[in-house]
């Protein structure tokens, strides 16, 4: 092989490889709510409840606010952001596919929002009960 043909071949190689990186971040599809439910029980070292993570959603804070004050009292319908205005897609899964697909992006939200709302991260349970509450929603 010619030093020409192994530049060439490297090339081709490395082209390739960086498209298919490229293309699975556009999709960043790399969990589930199932997958995310069983992590956060693991971790918080009991079972989510359903009805636990309802009330946790409505629940109003020392600042008034709630998870539904921006994401509405129905997650399987848009929300409202309460300060700015902005929509936000619905939070059920069932209705949202793109919802809890994203490991990044779902620990991302929990620690902006639970900062925002309680004024603390929320704990793995308070997460394994919001998630098992928005994936039993039809």
């Amino acid at each position: 092989m010619t030093s020409t043909s192994t530049l060439y071949l490297c090339r081709s190689l490395c082209a390739v490889v960086g498209a298919v990186f490229w293309i699975g971040s556009a999709f960043a599809v790399d969990t589930n709510p199932d997958a995310l439910l069983t992590q956060y029980q693991q971790v918080a070292g009991q079972k989510a409840d359903r009805l636990r993570g309802q009330h946790f959603f409505n629940a109003k804070s020392v600042n008034d606010l709630s998870c539904a004050s921006c994401h509405g009292e129905s997650p399987l319908i848009p929300g409202r952001h309460a300060s700015t205005g902005k929509t936000i897609s619905p939070l059920a899964p069932m209705v949202n596919a793109d919802r809890f697909s994203d490991s990044a992006k779902v620990e991302k939200w929990f620690r902006r929002n639970c900062k925002d709302v309680l004024n603390r991260e929320c704990t793995p349970l308070e997460k394994a009960d919001v998630v098992a509450y928005l994936k039993d929603l039809k």
